[in-house]
């Protein structure tokens, strides 16, 4: 049952992200006004000792380039139950999740750009996140659609 904000709340993000997702980003670059694309799959599998490995595969094109591209993260239980604290695939802190009211604001310093993330569920096979990145080495929009495959 989604909120009256449309909001899906999920109390439990491990659980919810289990799985199989199909992947649709676009990248926008708000400096240059290039956009990019990313399609492919995210599989969320059981960690030893309690989490999800993250690993995302596909395809990225950008100017008209496609190229094999892909990310591995680790969503390991967060503070609280129900949520997560999503890390790197070498172990440095990304940011928290916590989508117990479906949606969740976290902030990412890199260097001197800031990363800002909203992440939103809008039922129990669809989430999206945005990540607006800006800063002196980058002025980017990347939006994501996640769909639950199977």
């Amino acid at each position: 049952m989604t909120t009256g904000d449309g909001f899906w709340p999920v109390p439990d993000v491990l659980a919810y992200l289990a799985g199989r997702w199909h992947v649709e980003r676009t990248v926008r670059d708000l400096a240059g006004g290039d956009e990019g694309r990313f399609t492919g799959n995210t599989d969320f599998s059981a960690l030893p000792g309690g989490g999800l490995l993250h690993e995302e595969s596909g395809t990225f094109t950008w100017r008209g380039v496609s190229r094999p591209a892909g990310r591995t993260l680790r969503f390991l239980p967060g503070a609280a139950a129900g949520t997560a604290d999503v890390r790197f695939a070498d172990g440095r802190p990304f940011h928290d999740l916590d989508l117990a009211v479906g949606r969740h604001v976290a902030d990412h310093p890199c260097a001197a750009d800031l990363y800002r993330g909203e992440f939103t569920v809008r039922d129990q096979d669809r989430w999206r996140t945005v990540w607006r990145v800006g800063g002196p080495a980058k002025e980017l929009l990347l939006v994501t659609d996640y769909r639950r495959d199977g």
